[in-house]
């Protein structure tokens, strides 16, 4: 089938090409798309060659399915117009995420709500994805009752310009054309921890936690979950952390909650103590899987469990996860292209 990547050139955009070929989806014509600039760039593809083409134009080579990486202003400017066009669009930013007319979708959890005129689909928040996809499992057994969660997120989360930047100052060998490095953060990244992702709202907290509470409940189909998040970069190249504290409504045993995280879909079990093995972000490098470990009760209050969950955010948190959404449509045989006004009227 014809496939659009657009923001192609982007980071995640890259990944999500990588990702296409690696799974071998059934691509019978790419159809790369970036800003104006970039059109009539070149990238490789299956050792073939495409050139990047302009929105408008990739509307009109009618793809089944357009994955889009460019930024929430992009999406929302040109996600309607492919969806009009009877493209189903699978949306990285957060433009649609609390969308109610709008699926938020994790395929190992609730890819069963998609249908065929699902034409704009979200796709979660890096850090959310991979909580989500570890604690569905324990879930459905024991109930979450609230969850805290304290982020350590990866410079690559932020994009090209964040990694030059931190590469630059350990570097000291990227500048930018006034001799200075590029500055994705307002203060140095190398040797420090940012605990900002996104911008400040008024009740104190950042989008990016904001994002981590309203998403989970929308995608575990819950909200009486109680979640309170602090999400934090550090110096990291790729892979978020997580250090997760939940209480269950119900009581469980640490053999059974490894037991239900080693028969989760997408889950690895990474916990042995006595060998100082645990999930770290340079083994999730290039995965997808979300890897758990440090599993262990918290001894301060009943029901209540500690988890350090570890994944690779351009992958599993961003263009894998995609990938796997237009794998569970075209399994299905969800994905058309014919305008939405025909399927209405047929």
């Amino acid at each position: 089938m014809k496939v659009a990547v657009v923001g192609a050139t982007g980071l995640v955009g890259s990944k999500m090409l990588q990702i296409l070929e690696e799974r071998n989806f059934p691509v019978t014509e790419l159809i790369p798309v970036a800003s104006e600039k970039s059109v009539g760039k070149e990238i490789e593809f299956k050792g073939k060659k495409y050139k990047v083409v302009s929105m408008t134009d990739a509307i009109a080579a009618k793809p089944a399915v357009a994955l889009f990486s460019a930024g929430g202003s992009t999406s929302l400017e040109w996600a309607p117009k492919f969806a009009e066009a009877g493209i189903t669009v699978i949306d990285n930013s957060s433009a649609w995420r609390m969308d109610p007319s709008k699926k938020l979708v994790v395929p190992e959890i609730n890819a069963d709500v998609l249908t065929a005129q699902d034409k704009i689909i979200a796709n979660p928040n890096c850090s959310t994805i991979q909580m989500v996809v570890a604690l569905n499992p324990l879930h459905k057994k024991y109930k979450v009752k609230r969850i805290v969660v304290s982020t350590y997120q990866s410079v690559t989360g932020t994009g090209k310009k964040a990694v030059d930047q931190m590469r630059g100052e350990r570097e000291k060998d990227i500048k930018g054309s006034n001799g200075e490095y590029p500055m994705a953060y307002k203060y140095r990244i190398d040797l420090n921890a940012i605990p900002q992702i996104d911008v400040f709202l008024e009740n104190g907290y950042t989008k990016e936690e904001m994002k981590m509470v309203n998403e989970t409940r929308k995608i575990m189909g819950d909200d009486s979950i109680r979640i309170t998040s602090t999400t934090v970069r550090i110096p990291v190249m790729g892979g978020h952390s997580e250090s997760v504290n939940v209480e269950f409504e119900k009581d469980f045993t640490i053999d059974e909650i490894k037991r239900i995280l080693s028969e989760a879909e997408g889950v690895v079990v990474v916990d042995d103590p006595a060998a100082q093995q645990y999930p770290m972000p340079m083994d999730a490098h290039e995965k997808d899987e979300v890897f758990v470990g440090r599993i262990r009760r918290d001894e301060t209050q009943p029901n209540t469990l500690n988890l350090w969950i570890v994944s690779d955010n351009l992958r599993k948190g961003a263009a894998t996860n995609a990938v796997q959404i237009a794998e569970y449509l075209q399994a299905k045989g969800l994905l058309t292209s014919r305008p939405v006004s025909e399927k209405i009227e047929a």
